[in-house]
């Protein structure tokens, strides 16, 4: 009667998990955490095991965070924050009213950057430019999720003898902006005919990983918009890890990432504990020799950070690193104005452990390595889709400028 018990139970579990959910009248607040009683109060909402609470990123004291807050909380909610004077603004007042306009009923019938792609349609897409452009475009598999799906990725190369740039981007699931954003520039590297666009396409190799986390991004899709992590479960009540709290780098010091599996920075059992985590140290450790800049791309918040996360020391290379990451804030700005601020991950944004990039930078010495936060607008994860070419052409200017800031201090050098 128990394992009949315990196969109902799982058998429900299974068929609530497909049903996708919805937000209706979800708000999203803006927080503004003031000191470190504000900060644990969050981070303990934060790590519920019902996840009522959704946070778009780690509550830290003296910066602000983002929280949704179903209707079914909001009395509790409004009571927590005015017993610990937290001061909250209302962002968005119907959550579901973004989704349902971010994903149309009618697709467009082309790949293209008025709307957003699931990986299915991402990968085909792939496989058609691989038939176009054959003699500079190549594929790869860098391994498999958890669930079994290729982790893809394209080699543009017009010549084995360029400098290289590595593009890793949806290493968090939610983050759709960026999945467009890299899909965009491949294109842009392969048909551009600006001179810029040209230069970059002709004189850089770039290898570009436009969904990292397969598993997380189809679960956005199908199942929760706003999941962040991957899908392994880790004998707990909660699902997925935060991948890019996963890479062993000063894993899970600092608090820098968490030990609780239902946190959004869950670090993981171990350090490369997720399979995308490890396929992608496989994957660069007999290329990361040949990289000169490492790009991470996320949402949201308008930030180019580099390394350190873990610590506020900062690195040998951090002169070098803020010279090119302030070429790459002043590209952003190029268009439209749009401000990004520009510093180490740990004093400019939070304490981050174990992040790809401060890994890659640091196992691998490449000097210049990034994290790009694109822009919100207030819309955070959900950004509507009439933004996406927007972000796309400042991401366009602002490496743009990295790299021709980068060739002038003679950091874009053939590395051997």
């Amino acid at each position: 009667m128990k394992l009949l018990s315990g196969l109902v139970l799982l058998l429900v579990a299974v068929v609530i998990s497909a049903e996708k959910m919805r937000f209706d009248h979800h708000k999203v607040y803006k927080l503004n955490v003031q000191n470190k009683d504000q900060m644990n109060v969050l981070r303990q909402l934060e790590e519920t095991p019902n996840g009522d609470y959704k946070f778009w990123n780690s509550p830290t004291a003296g910066q602000s965070v983002e929280v949704v807050v179903p209707p079914q909380k909001l009395y509790e909610f409004h009571g927590i924050m005015n017993s610990f004077n937290i001061n909250h603004e209302l962002q968005i007042d119907n959550l579901q009213t973004l989704i349902d306009a971010e994903s149309p009923v009618v697709q467009p019938s082309a790949f293209g950057w008025t709307a957003y792609n699931n990986y299915t349609e991402i990968y085909n897409w792939l496989d058609e430019l691989l038939v176009a452009y054959p003699d500079v475009l190549s594929d790869y598999v860098i391994g498999y999720t958890y669930e079994g799906r290729p982790i893809r990725g394209v080699k543009i190369s017009h010549n084995e003898d360029n400098p290289t740039i590595f593009i890793e981007s949806n290493i968090h699931a939610r983050e759709w902006i960026t999945s467009a954003t890299a899909t965009w520039f491949i294109n842009e590297l392969l048909t551009s005919t600006e001179p810029e666009m040209q230069d970059l396409a002709q004189n850089v190799t770039w290898y570009i990983i436009p969904v990292f986390n397969i598993d997380g991004f189809h679960y956005t899709h199908t199942t929760n918009r706003l999941w962040r992590k991957t899908r392994q479960n880790h004998a707990t009540i909660c699902f997925g890890t935060d991948a890019n709290r996963n890479f062993d780098f000063q894993w899970l010091v600092n608090n820098g990432a968490s030990s609780n599996p239902c946190s959004e920075t869950f670090a993981g059992p171990t350090p490369f504990s997720e399979p995308e985590t490890i396929a992608l140290y496989e994957f660069l450790e007999p290329i990361a020799s040949r990289i000169n800049m490492y790009l991470s791309f996320h949402s949201q918040g308008q930030y180019v950070l580099f390394p350190y996360g873990h610590t506020y020391e900062p690195s040998n290379y951090h002169d070098l690193l803020t010279e090119v990451g302030n070429a790459g804030g002043a590209g952003f700005a190029n268009r439209n104005g749009t401000i990004y601020r520009v510093g180490p991950t740990s004093t400019t944004l939070y304490i981050a452990s174990g992040t790809s990039v401060d890994w890659a930078f640091d196992k691998y010495d490449i000097p210049l390595a990034y994290t790009f936060e694109f822009i919100g607008l207030g819309y955070g994860f959900v950004l509507p889709p009439e933004h996406i070419l927007r972000n796309c052409y400042e991401t366009r200017d602002a490496i743009v400028a990295m790299v021709a800031k980068a060739r002038e201090l003679d950091y874009m050098n053939v590395k051997t």
